[in-house]
């Protein structure tokens, strides 16, 4: 539609544009109008008894009292849309080989990320490494050093935690 708009502009001219492109929006304004008219409607009342209808969630000290109209996918507790005809589905050998792979692959990145912990606590040292030569003299080069060291560390730690976590999701 794009494409021949453009067309009709140039063949037309900028001002023979103009009713053509009204006649589209007109036409396609209500399509537009008609999504927005199937959002959830909920009924709320203030602090004060007066009701109130929204698709908005007004400001707080409103108590929602019901809600009309299309659910959200979280609220009906389904897991989605069934796959459509000729969807592709793997066999369960397939997906349990696709699971070990995973598995095996997070396992190496948990031994690699606690590897690398390791490392930079002894670098860090408890807070209180050794200064270098050049930092003997300026406190704040320290302080820097210091600090970069702290933050491997607190990257490496959250790193293990996600990864145990996604190991525990597994089995």
């Amino acid at each position: 539609m794009a494409a021949a708009f453009l067309i009709h502009c140039v063949a037309m001219g900028l001002r023979g544009c103009l009713p053509w492109c009204v006649r589209a929006i007109c036409w396609c304004s209500p399509f537009a109008l008609a999504t927005a008219a199937q959002a959830e409607i909920c009924k709320y009342i203030d602090p004060a008894g007066n009701i109130a209808y929204s698709n908005v969630a007004p400001e707080k000290g409103w108590k929602k009292l019901s809600c009309v109209g299309e659910e959200s996918p979280r609220s009906t507790g389904t897991k989605g849309a069934p796959s459509p005809a000729g969807f592709p589905k793997v066999d369960a050998d397939t997906q349990k080989g696709r699971d070990d792979v995973r598995r095996r692959v997070l396992t190496e990145e948990l031994a690699t990320e606690e590897k690398l912990l390791g490392e930079a606590r002894a670098a860090y040292g408890d807070g209180a490494p050794k200064p270098l030569t050049e930092e003997q003299n300026d406190a704040q080069k320290y302080a820097d050093r210091l600090s970069r060291l702290r933050q491997a560390v607190v990257l490496h730690e959250k790193n293990v935690e996600a990864l145990r976590k996604e190991l525990a999701a597994l089995r």
